[in-house]
C-alpha cells in the first residue's frame, strides 16, 4: 500500500480544488451576464441603458432599455421602417388588437430581461432570436380576446409572406379568416405567431414565474425578477461550457491545475 504524506495529498488535491472553484466562478458569471443584456438583432443597442424619451407603450423600458427613442416611436406606426411591416394585410386592424402588437413589440425591442431566453440564429438581419419566452396567462389571452375577431391570413408572421410590393402582403391563395378561427386558443397565438418566440404560461401576472409585455413602471420592472429566476434555476439557454472557458484561462494560472 502506498501512502502519501499529508502535504502530498494536499498538493494532489489543489488542481481539483482550483477546478471546482473556476468552475463555480464561470458558472455563476454565466448566469448573471443573462439577467441585463440586448440580443444582437437588427435594432437592439449593445448594452441596455437609460433612454428618457421612449415613446407611448415603450415608455416602461426607459430607466433601462435596450431600444432607443426613434425605434420605440416606429414601434407605434401601422407600417415603420423597422421591418417595414404591416398589420393591415386584411384590413384595417383594430386599436384594441392594435395596442398588443405595440407592446409585444416594445417587449421585443426594448426589454433588456429576456437574456435567459435568447439564442443565436442564422439570420441575414439578426445573429440572436427569443424562443420560449413564457409570457403570462393574463397577457396572452387578453391579446387573443381583444384580437378573436380582427382578420389575417397566415399562422407564422416571421415567414411566408409576399414581399413583391416592399411590405408583407398575404401570399397568392391565402384567404384572410378571423384570428380566432387561424389560432382557436389563446396559447396558439402567442406561441405559432412568431415562430416559438413566446411560451404561453398557466403562472399569473405578479408570480415572479412568467414575462409581462404589460406592467407599471412605478412599480418596478417585475420581468428582473421573472428572468433571474429561470436564469438561476436552469432554465435559461445553456451557457458556453466552463470546460471551453478554461482555454481563456492565462498560462500563469492554469500552470496551478
Amino acid at each position: 500500500m502506498v501512502i502519501f504524506s499529508a502535504r502530498a495529498q494536499r498538493e494532489m488535491a489543489a488542481p481539483g480544488v482550483v477546478l471546482g472553484l473556476l468552475a463555480v466562478c464561470v458558472a455563476t458569471a454565466a448566469k448573471e451576464s443573462v439577467l441585463n443584456m440586448c440580443m444582437d438583432a437588427k435594432h437592439h443597442k449593445t448594452q441596455p441603458g437609460p433612454e428618457d424619451a421612449l415613446h407611448g407603450q415603450c415608455a416602461p423600458w426607459k430607466d433601462n432599455a435596450c431600444c432607443t427613442a426613434n425605434t420605440s416611436l416606429e414601434a407605434h406606426q401601422d407600417q415603420s421602417y423597422l421591418y417595414n411591416f404591416t398589420w393591415d394585410h386584411c384590413g384595417v386592424m383594430p386599436n384594441k388588437c392594435k395596442q398588443h402588437f405595440i407592446q409585444d413589440t416594445c417587449l421585443y425591442e426594448c426589454s433588456p430581461n429576456l437574456g435567459p431566453w435568447i439564442n443565436q440564429v442564422d439570420s441575414s438581419w439578426r445573429q440572436e432570436r427569443i424562443l420560449h419566452v413564457p409570457l403570462c396567462k393574463e397577457d396572452c389571452e387578453q391579446w387573443w380576446e381583444d384580437c378573436q375577431d380582427t382578420l389575417t391570413c397566415k399562422e407564422n408572421w416571421h415567414k411566408g409572406w409576399d414581399w413583391s410590393t416592399g411590405t408583407n402582403r398575404c401570399p397568392r391563395g391565402s384567404m384572410c379568416q378571423p384570428f380566432k378561427s387561424v389560432f382557436p386558443r389563446p396559447a396558439a397565438l402567442c406561441e405559432k405567431i412568431w415562430s416559438n418566440s413566446y411560451k404561453y404560461s398557466p403562472e399569473h401576472r405578479g408570480s415572479g414565474r412568467c414575462i409581462q409585455m404589460w406592467f407599471d413602471p412605478a412599480n418596478g420592472n417585475p420581468n428582473v425578477a421573472v428572468a433571474k429566476y429561470y436564469a438561476r434555476n436552469g432554465r435559461a439557454a445553456a451557457p458556453a461550457p466552463w470546460a471551453v472557458l478554461l482555454l481563456l484561462l492565462p498560462p500563469a494560472l492554469l500552470a496551478l491545475l
